[in-house]
This record gives structure tokens, sequence and C-alpha cells, in this order.
């Protein structure tokens, strides 16, 4: 899945990702919606004592805000991305779309 083939929804996590990287000038970013329709957006935080990949950092935001579960997620870094947080939180087979630092998705993948 590329940028012109992702939904409208997905396509509004890629622009949340983008823009909350960008603000926060982190090395990443990550949006998801959660199972109400609920958007999540974040930068990756480093911190002396606290590192928080930026999709950490979303499911710590959806389980906060009570959220039940995740329907996608968007992640925005150079990296691989660890998407453990994500599956302990939203079980298997949630699509998470990978992009790079510009918000260019290239892959997707599931939890």
């Amino acid at each position: 899945m590329t940028d012109d083939t992702l939904s409208a929804e997905d396509a509004k996590l890629v622009t949340l990702a983008r823009a909350t990287r960008a603000r926060a000038r982190a090395a990443e970013g990550a949006a998801v919606r959660d199972l109400d329709g609920r958007t999540y957006a974040a930068a990756s935080v480093r911190l002396e004592h606290l590192t928080l990949s930026a999709l950490e950092v979303c499911v710590a935001m959806a389980v906060s805000s009570g959220s039940a579960g995740l329907e996608a997620a968007v992640v925005l870094t150079g990296a691989e991305p660890d998407l453990e947080a994500a599956r302990d939180f939203a079980g298997p087979g949630v699509p998470v779309h990978l992009g790079d630092e510009r918000g260019r998705i290239g892959r997707s993948t599931s939890t």
C-alpha cells in the first residue's frame, strides 16, 4: 500500500503524524485511530530518563483515554518501528502503515 492507495481516514493519520513530528522536531511521528474513531498523534520522546517511540506515546494516550483498541496506525520514521506496544494493546491484525520522515508511505504491515 502506498500514499495513493490509502483510505481517506488513513491519509488523515499520515497528515497528523507528519505535522506532529515536524512541530516537535522529533525523529519519529505516529498517529493512531481507535475503535471509536478518535485519533491520537505523537512524536518520539528522547530524554535522559525517558525514551519512547512515537507509536508508544500514541498507544499510551489511547489507553489513558479509555480506548478499547486500535483500528489503524501510521508510523513515520527512518528506522524499523517496534510494534510491540500496539500489539500488546490492540492485539494482532491491526494495519500499520510505515513511512519515511517526510510522510511518504512505503509499505504496510500489521501488529
